[in-house]
């Protein structure tokens, strides 16, 4: 089993181990992905995906083992350094702020590029009319591409699911990131709006990396360039899709599993 070249890679993991208490949640687990690729991590339930997710955005903080980001160390990162590193993702939930317009929401996640910020506006501070049009237009542009710029003005609460899910897909995009890293972006959707995001997926690939934990094995198969499979808390497959589809170890993993 060989992964991709660390020396190229956007964003690696290397040798990552994650124990809580004496559980071993993650052990020896590597994987490197490319510029402008789709990279897929999968395995059965209990198999260690939540965890790594949690290691790459910084919520968990690995016992060793270190995390690269275009071939250099990160060190102590946490969930508010993402952005400054060029790093965006989303949550099994949608995780948007009730209180907040769509429009607002989005506005939120474009934060960085402005000195002000949507942030900081919130608070009464100083911000710019420029700043505030700006961030705005961004925002509306992120939901357009999305399908959701109509719901601009509406609560997030009185959306469908997939609607918010839209919504937070597109705070995350605003920042406009070098690394998209999405934990179960299927859930809740149905066939056609699976069709939807495929194809967006695969746009995305043109102007950022996307490492994509999922567990709809149809969608990641049509989608990713290169997969990761864990089980029990390690890496026991590691390549193309179609490399991976046929690898005992991932069959054996996935016994008893919807596969």
């Amino acid at each position: 089993m060989t992964s991709a070249p660390t020396d190229t890679a956007l964003f690696a993991v290397d040798d990552v181990s994650v124990r809580f208490g004496g559980v071993v949640a993650l052990e020896d687990v590597s994987l490197a992905v490319a510029p402008h690729s789709v990279h897929g991590v999968i395995g059965p339930n209990g198999a260690g995906k939540t965890t790594l997710f949690n290691v790459c955005c910084g919520f968990v903080q690995p016992d060793q083992g270190v995390l690269r980001l275009r071939g250099s160390a990160i060190r102590d990162l946490r969930p508010h350094r993402l952005a400054g590193l060029g790093i965006a993702r989303t949550l099994q939930g949608v995780g948007l702020f009730r209180g907040l317009t769509v429009a607002e929401n989005v506005m939120v996640g474009a934060d960085r590029h402005h000195r002000a910020g949507f942030l900081a506006g919130l608070f009464a501070l100083r911000r710019s009319a420029r700043d505030e049009r700006a961030l705005h237009e961004r925002a509306m542009t992120a939901l357009a591409e999305l399908g959701a710029e109509r719901y601009a003005d509406r609560l997030p609460g009185s959306l469908p699911y997939p609607v918010q899910k839209r919504v937070a897909l597109a705070r995350a995009l605003v920042a406009e990131p070098e690394l998209l890293l999405l934990d179960e972006p299927a859930s809740g959707l149905g066939a056609d709006e699976m069709a939807e995001l495929s194809t967006l997926l695969r746009g995305l690939a043109e102007r950022m990396a996307v490492v994509l934990v999922e567990h709809h094995m149809d969608l990641v198969m049509e989608v990713c360039d290169r997969i990761t499979v864990l089980d029990f808390g390690r890496v026991v497959a590691d390549g193309s899709p179609d490399v991976v589809r046929d690898d005992p170890a991932v069959v054996s993993a996935y016994l008893g599993e919807e596969a």
